[in-house]
């Protein structure tokens, strides 16, 4: 990698961070593309989230990435925001167009380019969880023409989960219905009819739990995919292809997201089969 007095910086900011592998992700690419530029990790505080933003413009940044817990924070320190930004109330992507910060969400449209010859448009989507993975999916899903999202979470999150999918009917007029995971019938009857079904809850992450018990039956065609990545196949994963579903883990969506932050910055694409082959390789 070549550094000089006009390479241009791109950073990831959150905290924590330094675990990030996003790094690794945009610092491949600008290799690859011979882009002079160089990406990094910022952990910072909550108190130095304005003067964060405020360098994007001093130090003519390509912009940032965010991560928790400033996603939603950074809103007020920003110009303009995109279509999906609106929906999903979060922004992840900072873009430094001439001075202008512009905030993006790249997460839902990173999520949809990793599910391998699919595409959401006219169909049902069985989704569990509602945080903010689930909610960069849902409004992606909704602007990508999905005909049906059945959104299951636990029944004590229900009532914190209904005035946002409220608010985003009242901004797109798609009603997505609400149901509890603990209704057993109710999530079998869905996924039946569902033509994906994603888990974009943390269950799985510890390699032993799984979001959905093992008797729930699902269709042949169904695609499943879970937001989670490490560990590389989750036992969720693992129940979905021991019935003969095709199964995706997060790793496609992570590189996605990045790819399409890459783009936005930069105006070139990223070589996404190259990377995918060095993570795959790093997390397998």
């Amino acid at each position: 990698m070549k550094l000089d007095g006009y390479t241009r910086m791109a950073a990831v900011v959150a905290n924590p961070i330094k675990h990030s592998i996003s790094p690794f992700i945009h610092n491949s690419a600008f290799e690859a593309t011979a882009t002079n530029g160089v990406y990094v990790a910022w952990e910072i505080e909550a108190s130095d989230l304005a003067e964060t933003v405020t360098n994007i413009r001093r130090y003519q940044m390509f912009g940032i990435n965010l991560s928790m817990p400033y996603k939603e924070q950074v809103i007020p320190y920003l110009d303009e925001l995109s279509d999906e930004v609106r929906l999903i109330g979060a922004v992840n992507t900072v873009v430094n167009q001439d001075g202008t910060l512009i905030g993006y969400n790249t997460d839902g449209k990173g999520f949809f380019k990793s599910l391998p010859s699919f595409t959401i448009s006219d169909k049902k989507m069985t989704i569990l969880g509602a945080g903010g993975a689930a909610k960069s999916i849902l409004a992606q899903a909704i602007l990508d023409g999905v005909s049906q999202i059945s959104v299951f979470v636990r029944s004590v999150s229900m009532e914190k989960t209904r005035p946002y999918l409220t608010k985003l009917q009242e901004q797109t007029g798609f009603k997505v219905d609400l149901y509890a995971l603990e209704d057993i019938s109710e999530l079998q009857e869905k996924i039946a009819k569902s033509d994906l079904l994603v888990n974009a809850t943390s269950v799985g992450m510890d390699g032993q739990s799984s979001p959905v018990p093992e008797s729930i039956n699902l269709p042949e065609t169904l695609l499943v995919a879970d937001i989670i990545y490490q560990p590389f196949e989750t036992p969720f994963l693992k129940w979905a292809k021991s019935q003969g579903n095709p199964a995706v883990n997060g790793l496609g969506m992570l590189l996605y997201q990045a790819a399409e932050a890459f783009q936005l910055w930069t105006g070139k694409e990223m070589p996404t089969d190259e990377i995918w082959q060095s993570l795959t390789e790093k997390y397998k």
